[in-house]
């Protein structure tokens, strides 16, 4: 591949002789060598005690900045991922690198306008703004204590044991748990077993567990004790003034006016919606046209991009990626295999987008650079210093604007 340079580099003589000097001087300070004081052994007594190989990885330190930067001049090319290293030969006298730089591919910019691809037109139907007011009524929706019996819907506050051949069921206790009748939460038929008790009732519900649950439980017979604290109903909002009020709607006064509000929010997040899924089909179609080769290291680059990402978001929800990975199955090369393709695809689309910008020939200049990222900052409540530092610089900042540019490029032509 032409983005893939292989380069040899090799040190010797003064400078890795000067490099194992500094490294002796490095290791000798926390080495007490028997008739010495600590450090004060000197350099052929330490390699006598020590061995020169004790050496060598503290002097490839010493070398390799040069060493790449040597590597870079021969190579003539940026590297767009972090470059490899091999060490194929090190001993006293010299340490030969190989250092694998990939640049980016030659990339051939195919049409990117005039693709004859449709935008659809959004359209709202009154049954969607039907659903979506009933949404609204159900999320300010109240939970109250109700008297009588249980009815799909309700709030059931419950103590509950499970028993499987005679013995407790380890982790099928609870006490005051609210469950939802119909959220299906429970194995089937054990909120079904519930319909029609109500404040006070006991039952015992002689259940199965489904043949996909853990393997050491599927299929067996369940016995459930259950004592039913509390019975509780969600009291829907009627559609009236306090109900537009609560929903921050301050001037709807009708319910004519409230459902053509609902129609307009509809409305934009369809139209979002088509914006985005028409991009997406202009960048599919454009990077169909585009030729790129891409190498399988850029690739794992992505991919592990990516893992670490979504390693991020399990952080967030206080999971850890090897408990997920045990909970799931997914081994780390089947979620690398999972993420390839998403990977190859963003891959195509950040080169095509990039193509366009040196194709339209976008740029920014330095006060236009400055003023979009104030109004990011502004956007994001923080100040310019905490968004560069977020950023990295001035130049990514630069570098997203020549991308949203060139994606606008995109759509208008087509």
């Amino acid at each position: 591949m032409k983005n893939k340079h292989e380069i040899k580099i090799k040190v010797a003589g003064e400078k890795w002789e000067k490099a194992l000097d500094k490294a002796y001087k490095k290791k000798n300070k926390d080495v007490k060598i028997e008739g010495f004081r600590k450090g004060t052994a000197p350099k052929d007594i330490y390699i006598k005690k020590m061995g020169i190989e004790s050496l060598y990885m503290d002097a490839v330190d010493f070398v390799m900045d040069e060493a790449y930067q040597e590597a870079l001049d021969k190579a003539k090319a940026f590297p767009v991922i972090e470059p490899k290293l091999d060490i194929n030969n090190i001993n006293k006298d010299e340490v030969e690198f190989t250092f694998t730089i990939i640049s980016k591919p030659e990339i051939t910019l195919g049409e990117y306008k005039n693709l004859g691809i449709k935008k659809e037109k959004a359209k709202v139907t009154n049954e969607e703004i039907s659903e979506e007011i009933k949404k609204l009524q159900d999320q300010l929706a109240e939970i109250a204590p109700k008297e009588g019996k249980i009815v799909n819907g309700d709030t059931a506050v419950i103590d509950f044991e499970g028993f499987v051949d005679g013995k407790s069921l380890d982790g099928g206790k609870g006490e005051n748990y609210p469950l939802e009748i119909g959220s299906n939460t429970f194995i089937p038929g054990f909120e079904e077993g519930l319909i029609g008790l109500k404040a006070g009732d006991s039952t015992e519900l002689k259940l199965k567990f489904p043949m996909e649950y853990v393997e050491d439980l599927k299929g067996k017979d369940v016995t459930f004790k259950v004592t039913i604290r509390e019975v509780k109903e969600r009291i829907v909002p009627e559609i009236n003034e306090e109900f537009y009020q609560d929903l921050g709607y301050e001037n709807i006064k009708t319910e004519e006016e409230f459902k053509k509000e609902v129609e307009n929010v509809i409305l934009e997040r369809k139209n979002a919606e088509i914006e985005d899924a028409h991009i997406d089909k202009c960048l599919e179609k454009a990077a169909e046209n585009m030729q790129v080769e891409i190498c399988e290291e850029i690739i794992d680059e992505e991919v592990h991009r990516m893992i670490h990402q979504f390693e991020e978001q399990l952080n967030m929800q206080g999971i850890k990626l090897d408990d997920y990975a045990k909970i799931t199955g997914m081994t780390h090369e089947k979620l690398h295999e999972q993420m390839e393709p998403e990977a190859i695809k963003r891959i195509k689309y950040r080169y095509l987008l990039e193509a366009i910008a040196e194709a339209e020939k976008i740029d920014f200049t330095e006060k236009e650079v400055k003023e979009k990222t104030k109004e990011m900052a502004d956007n994001y409540g923080i100040t310019e210093e905490e968004l560069l530092k977020a950023y990295g610089s001035n130049d990514i900042v630069k570098y997203d604007m020549r991308m949203h540019k060139a994606i606008e490029i995109l759509k208008e032509n087509n």
